[in-house]
């Protein structure tokens, strides 16, 4: 944080001094997961839009075109703003490596409804649909949703914007 940012908060100076280290030490974090929060909404809302129109008959496709559009805005969000301080590589490599990250981060993300699903059988007619629901709740976008995010904020570190490009990174 620049010394007149830091000035400019309306806080007491200790409170405002561990605010700074806070920010520098996790604002890539902060706004990784900020960039989460967006893609979540950009996806929900060109899922509903699409679903309910042009797609209406083809909910399936509704959702892939949502989650596309959600990753493209994730990678832009991502490369230009959470982890823009951060070397790199070539836009194209980095590109083809940010797409097969969130690949496997989704295939992660339904891992956990596949398991109450099919598994653990939390699924008509051996519950009622109430605990159907809810267990595909939790399961898909509390548990599917949080894994997946770990996974993405390490693989993203690791291999799309690397600090440094190495030979073997």
């Amino acid at each position: 944080m620049t010394d007149q940012r830091a000035r400019a908060l309306p806080l007491p100076p200790a409170l405002r001094d561990r605010a700074a280290r806070l920010a520098g030490r996790h604002g890539e974090f902060v706004k990784f997961a900020l960039v989460g929060g967006i893609t979540f909404v950009v996806d929900t809302a060109v899922f509903v839009v699409a679903k309910s129109t042009v797609l209406e008959p083809k909910p399936v496709t509704a959702k892939i075109v949502a989650v596309l559009v959600a990753t493209i805005v994730g990678y832009v969000l991502n490369r230009e703003w959470s982890f823009r301080l951060r070397g790199g590589r070539g836009r194209p490599h980095e590109a083809l490596l940010y797409f097969a990250v969130s690949g496997i981060a989704m295939a992660i993300n339904a891992a956990p409804l596949g398991f109450s699903r099919y598994v653990l059988d939390l699924a008509q007619p051996a519950v009622s649909s109430l605990t159907e629901h809810v267990a595909d709740l939790v399961s898909a976008q509390v548990v599917g949703t949080l894994l997946a995010m770990v996974f993405r904020w390490w693989a993203f570190r690791r291999w799309v914007f690397p600090d440094e490009v190495g030979p073997l990174r």
